[in-house]
């Protein structure tokens, strides 16, 4: 049961861990374009540039798709059709699973399985041991703080506060003083305290102290070290992505070179800064932790040179600020036009995959049922592509249309269940024209009936994605009881009518059913020449839950399966509502078997209950029919 469930939990999120990946990937190779055009420019334009790839590691473009896809905008539904939004929609999802209305995702194999388990376990153990690292080194860094001494009244705390009288940093700041070897530093994010090796000042001068506190203090201006901790997090969640720890270089590097030439923007002589990062460095040790600021970090050498020759970065032309707006820009709305595009119908006022270029029925004629639901209830479909439905519910009607089951649907009102409709639709005459098999012409009238579905009852949907209850179809114990069909003509594209008073059922005529097709009374169907597919998707109707096809028979099958229908079962095989027909067949034996029993003691086939995901419609949106 563990694995199944990790199984079902990682197809569930495989597909958007992969589209997270990749779209943060790509956000951050165009960050560093933007960078390397930018190389000239000041360093705190760079850094915010790695700044931003880094924490869009930490926010999926989901969040703003699924904002936005509740925003009613007029042109979203022309958006929805456009070829760019195509192209959009793919680079957005590249690994999107493509599935057809009320396909169910089968249950992961055992291989399966274990691949899914050992690699959330390699995720897991390399997530504990960077947080384990990281935690390791902020203990040891907080025990040299905890074993530190304050500075007070002393040269040190006096020369603090002219530099930050000079920067004017009104923020206050620890001045603390350690008999450790370690880097003078920024420790902490909201009361940073300011770690000093014992004598640095005598060993340093007054002059290249006060650029060396300057440094330090840029550092919390800047917030540095809840900056770097950020990516320090995005580090351990996404340890195993190389370009992960790439930006934390460059992240560390541009934030030295920003504070570098801030301290130099205060009048500091170059000579005496890079004398007093040298010595510096001569000295003492770098800091452990690189969300604790220290002065030595990234290439010193380059450092020194460019400290020296006095490199003067460029301020941001015009002309590159607005290409960082449009790019910053495309950045937030890109996912909010993809969210639009993909926008609930309800938001969006019309649903184009259902009624822009689906095709449609050319007349359709919507009645309640003269039977009031008593009568027989028939659905066909005659090659030309004429739909007829007498007696059918909406619910039904939705089932057939989108190839879901009952428990696929929800948020409906009562009234789908209890009201019955007499439905006849034709479709334009080049439809019968037109070589289709018998697959592809079904696909076509469901795409029909739900543009009928949308312009008639105005039903308003979305697709979801839950985690159902499901059953298997299996081999029992003592092995099949099927018996093949006996070789047949081929299978006609689709069912002659029924005539009138057939058995209430799906396409129920009222003599022996034809090769291919399926006669059905409450607690009896008789089958000719059917698969297990087919034979599971009628299941799937009586037990009210999906049930996936885990046999491996692929034959065509004569049955017979009896039993007693019990009130939970699927709306269409409870029998009609009120007093049955005159001629009407006898009631199923209340003493019978179950379902379940049932297809074991007849077909040899058993129905196992398990978990998986299962795509799902929910109806926001619904209206009784104006008659005609």
């Amino acid at each position: 049961m563990i694995t199944q469930h990790w199984s079902s939990a990682w197809a569930t999120i495989a597909p958007g861990v992969g589209n997270h990946l990749w779209q943060s990937t790509l956000f951050a190779a165009a960050a560093g374009l933007l960078a390397f055009a930018m190389r000239r420019n000041q360093a705190r334009v760079r850094y915010g540039l790695w700044l931003a790839a880094s924490i869009k590691f930490l926010v999926p473009y989901s969040l703003l798709v699924r904002a936005a896809s509740y925003v009613a905008w007029p042109i979203a539904a022309q958006a929805r059709t456009s070829p760019i939004s195509l192209v959009v929609q793919q680079a957005g999802q590249p690994f999107a699973v493509e599935s057809g209305f009320g396909a169910t995702a089968a249950p992961t194999t055992g291989a399966g399985s274990v691949f899914s388990g050992l690699v959330l376990a390699a995720w897991l153990c390399g997530f504990l041991a960077i947080l384990f690292f990281w935690w390791a080194r902020w203990r040891r860094v907080k025990a040299v703080v905890r074993t530190s001494m304050p500075l007070r009244d002393r040269p040190e705390a006096e020369a603090l506060c002219r530099v930050q009288q000079r920067m004017r940093i009104c923020q206050r700041v620890r001045l603390m003083e350690t008999t450790t070897s370690v880097e003078p530093g920024i420790f902490g994010f909201f009361r940073p305290v300011l770690l000093l090796p014992a004598n640095i000042a005598r060993r340093l001068g007054c002059e290249h102290f006060e650029a060396v506190l300057a440094h330090e203090l840029c550092h919390v201006r800047r917030r540095d070290n809840l900056v770097y901790a950020i990516h320090m997090l995005v580090e351990a969640i996404f340890w195993f992505h190389p370009l992960v720890w790439w930006m934390g270089t460059r992240l560390v590097e541009e934030r030295e070179r920003a504070c570098d030439e801030e301290v130099l923007k205060l009048g500091n002589d170059p000579e005496v800064y890079a004398e007093s990062i040298l010595k510096t460095c001569q000295h003492y040790l770098e800091s452990p932790l690189a969300c604790m600021s220290g002065i030595t970090g990234s290439d010193l050498k380059t450092r020194i040179v460019r400290i020296m020759t006095a490199e003067v970065a460029k301020k941001l032309s015009r002309s590159r600020r607005l290409l960082l707006g449009i790019a910053g820009l495309a950045a937030v709305s890109g996912p909010m036009v993809l969210g639009i595009l993909n926008a609930p119908p309800s938001q969006a006022q019309e649903s184009t995959s259902a009624t822009a270029f689906a095709p449609k029925f050319e007349v359709a004629s919507i009645k309640p049922s003269t039977g009031g639901g008593i009568g027989p209830f028939r659905v066909f479909l005659d090659p030309s592509g004429r739909f007829v439905a007498d007696g059918i519910t909406v619910r039904l009607l939705l089932e057939q249309a989108y190839g879901v089951k009952d428990s696929q649907i929800s948020g409906a009102p009562g009234w789908i269940d209890s009201e019955h409709y007499d439905i006849q639709a034709k479709p334009e005459d080049s439809f019968a024209q037109q070589k289709l098999s018998r697959d592809e012409r079904f696909r076509q009238v469901s795409s029909m009936m739900q543009s009928l579905l949308a312009d008639r009852f105005k039903l308003v949907v979305r697709h979801e994605t839950k985690e159902l209850p499901v059953y298997a179809l299996t081999v029992a114990k003592g092995g099949s009881k099927l018996h093949e069909a006996a070789p047949g003509p081929p299978e006609p594209e689709s069912p002659p009518p029924p005539p009138p008073g057939g058995p209430r059922g799906l396409g129920g005529p009222g003599g022996p059913p034809g090769r291919g097709f399926i006669r059905m009374m409450p607690g009896e169907f008789n089958a000719n020449a059917v698969g297990v597919d087919r034979l599971a998707d009628i299941l799937s109707r009586i037990v009210g839950r999906v049930v996936v096809n885990e046999t491996g028979l692929t034959g065509q099958y004569d049955f017979t399966l009896k039993w007693t229908p019990e009130q939970g079962e699927g709306p269409m095989m409870r029998g009609p509502v009120g007093p049955p027909p005159a001629d009407a067949p006898p009631p199923p034996d209340p003493n019978g078997p179950t379902i379940f029993s049932a297809l074991q003691e007849q077909l040899g086939l058993k129905l196992e209950s398990q978990k998986s995901p299962v795509d799902t419609i929910v109806i926001e949106h619904v209206e009784r029919p104006s008659e005609n």
